[in-house]
């Protein structure tokens, strides 16, 4: 079961199971009744009733202290109630490289109402740079300052630690994490470069690592992995000997995603998987500063003056984007434009609720208040 909770800023994510996972207590500040179907600020549907499925969901998920999500039919309600609006962007504003219908019509209306808008997504192959870039190909015009990827958050990370300069990092991951380590000032690693190395395994062969005989060695001080088409076991074994074998060596994931829209024909195996080798190889859990870890929902916080009770966290994945927002104080969405379907919100076996659900972005566009 997948269990709801407010976890500590650098918790792994639920996307992929940790060895004992243990459930936190609630949030006593942003408890979600304090801000759900309260004070007439969002009209809500009712569940429906007279189903034996929905009759054990309602049961299993009261277990589980959730309340089940309503469905979204005043959307007026919902943005007049918070001034920020968070997006995921994997499945909510594009699957692979094509825009999903209704996106800038939306995003245009709630700038229009004075909304401030800021995506945040958990891959890491690009910099913010280059996923402006990408919003520009879409036809979208979001400035860089609005976005904030996962490979932006593991550089910010490291800067909030004063990891030290003279460190390297060793990168399993793809260029986006690349750029933002250079631009926070940082050395590395690995990378796409590596994507090529093999490793010969023959009777006696030992692997170094972390030696440069052309200056003095500089010890690799963390090993940031993030998703990686270019994995492979030349990897594997250079981040597991740097993290048991350097003393303190930081294990940072960017996220630990299952899947991922590599395309918007099928789902593809996610950065989890590359974050599940490593752990396998280390038994050390990873540092983890994507969603749904609250550093980027403090840093964002912090950056823009926000109160996270008037933020509305928008997103297709229940235990990394919902989570995400939970875990941060703020009202949530699902969209089931992406990998979420309603079968899957409303499974006995799922405890991880939004406030609310719709099927995509563009809903804010037609759905209104019921009149009498």
């Amino acid at each position: 079961m997948l269990l709801t909770r407010a976890s500590p800023t650098f918790l792994p994510s639920t996307s992929a199971a940790s060895p004992s996972p243990q459930q936190a207590p609630s949030s006593p500040t942003f408890g979600r009744s304090q801000y759900r179907r309260g004070g007439g600020l969002v009209s809500v549907s009712s569940p429906v009733a007279g189903q034996r499925g929905a009759a054990r969901r309602r049961s299993v998920m009261a277990a589980a202290g959730a309340v089940p999500a309503a469905k979204l039919e005043d959307a007026d309600a919902l943005i007049d109630s918070v001034e920020t609006f968070i997006f995921d962007c994997d499945g909510v504003i594009w699957k692979g490289d094509k825009l999903i219908d209704g996106v800038p019509e939306t995003l245009d209306m709630l700038r229009s109402k004075g909304k401030r808008l800021v995506f945040v997504t958990n891959n890491s192959t690009k910099s913010r740079k280059q996923y402006g870039k990408k919003f520009e190909t879409l036809g979208l015009n979001v400035n860089e300052e609005e976005i904030f990827a996962s490979s932006f958050a593991a550089a910010a990370y490291l800067q909030s630690i004063d990891f030290p300069k003279d460190k390297k990092v060793y990168v399993i991951g793809e260029d986006g994490i690349l750029k933002e380590l250079e631009l926070a000032g940082f050395q590395y690693l690995g990378g796409p470069s590596d994507g090529d190395k093999k490793i010969e395994l023959k009777p006696g062969f030992y692997m170094e690592h972390d030696k440069d005989v052309t200056t003095i060695p500089t010890l690799v001080g963390a090993v940031v992995v993030g998703f990686d088409r270019y994995f492979n076991y030349y990897k594997v074994q250079y981040g597991t000997l740097c993290i048991r074998e350097n003393p303190g060596c930081l294990f940072i994931a960017t996220n630990r995603d299952a899947v991922t829209h590599l395309t918007d024909a099928q789902e593809w195996a996610g950065g989890g998987s590359m974050v599940g080798a490593i752990l396998g190889s280390t038994k050390q859990e990873p540092l983890v500063v994507g969603k749904p870890s609250t550093f980027m929902m403090d840093y964002l916080a912090k950056k823009f003056g926000i109160t996270t009770s008037q933020i509305c966290m928008v997103g297709d994945r229940l235990d990394t984007d919902i989570l995400f927002g939970q875990n941060g104080g703020c009202k949530t969405l699902l969209v089931l434009s992406g990998v979420t379907s309603v079968q899957m919100l409303q499974s006995p076996d799922n405890s991880i609720q939004p406030d609310f659900y719709t099927n995509q972005i563009s809903d804010f566009l037609t759905l209104k208040a019921a009149t009498v």
